[in-house]
């Protein structure tokens, strides 16, 4: 059985916990001052959509699609994307709280995080080659085992990672960002 395919549509103000989500296939679609947080959008499938002042907290992406996907000024609180769909996975996000959230084993690729808040985010095991994360929060982010080659953190702060368990060859570092890959050894620098 297909799911219901909505082309080139704008959402804008919806409340999906009242008002539920209709599982489909979404495709250059905007959802504007939308409320999906802890909606199931298990299955659905976004193209070139755009997330706009969005509250997703805790929504469940069991087997969402997320292709070619930007999230700005939205709320993330918790998302497990890690329970996406893998293929063609690909998103931005501008200016979004994405707290607790986890990216476990993600092939998260030239992915671009502008001006957001990744607290206790989880980026075990994931490949984020080439991403950029220009002006973020990491504090208490989890990197181990992660693969961050040629990844942009000259502006980025309070991470904390250990280079011996990570992979950043040719990753970017800013001079006073370069305390966060020494913490493991307890030192004082002055």
């Amino acid at each position: 059985m297909s799911k219901p395919s909505t082309q080139d549509q704008d959402f804008a103000g919806i409340d999906y916990r009242t008002n539920g989500f209709e599982r489909g296939e979404y495709d250059n679609c905007t959802f504007n001052n939308c409320t999906l947080a802890s909606v199931a959008l298990t299955g659905s499938t976004f193209m070139e959509c755009r997330f706009i002042n969005c509250d997703l907290s805790m929504a469940i992406l069991q087997d969402a699609s997320f292709r070619d996907v930007t999230f700005r000024n939205c709320k993330l609180l918790g998302a497990r994307f890690d329970e996406c769909s893998k293929f063609l996975l690909a998103f931005r996000f501008e200016s979004c709280i994405i707290n607790f959230a986890s990216f476990y084993r993600l092939k998260l690729k030239g992915t671009s995080f502008k001006d957001c808040k990744l607290q206790e985010t989880e980026f075990i095991e994931a490949d984020l080659t080439n991403a950029r994360f220009d002006d973020c929060d990491l504090l208490g982010a989890r990197f181990e085992n992660t693969l961050l080659e040629g990844a942009d953190f000259r502006s980025a702060y309070n991470y904390s990672m250990d280079p011996e368990r990570n992979h950043i060859t040719k990753a970017k570092f800013s001079l006073s960002g370069v305390v966060g890959l020494l913490d493991k050894y307890k030192i004082k620098i002055e």
